[in-house]
């Protein structure tokens, strides 16, 4: 049986399926928490509308990169620009 976590853990038996194989507790409260509010098909398939950077051009990713204000862009090659976005 799955313990008690409070009010803010909406599903408290994924909750601690989450954490017993290594999630973080909170990367474990966000996943149970949106599976207790649809169907838990659903949550896997969100997001993942956006292209791989790979397969960006580089005016694409200097777009992108522009948007979310990361400096020195104008400077960066196609390759530093991937990494930018992902570690922005």
């Amino acid at each position: 049986m799955a313990k008690e976590h409070g009010s803010q853990i909406k599903d408290d038996e994924m909750y601690e399926a989450l954490r017993d194989e290594g999630a973080s507790k909170e990367k474990a409260a966000r996943i149970s928490n949106a599976a207790a509010g649809s169907s838990r098909s659903e949550v896997g398939e969100r997001g993942g509308e956006s292209a791989d950077y790979e397969d960006r051009t580089k005016e694409q990713l200097y777009e992108r990169a522009e948007e979310l204000g990361i400096e020195g862009r104008s400077k960066m090659g196609r390759d530093e620009l991937i990494d930018a976005l992902r570690n922005h």
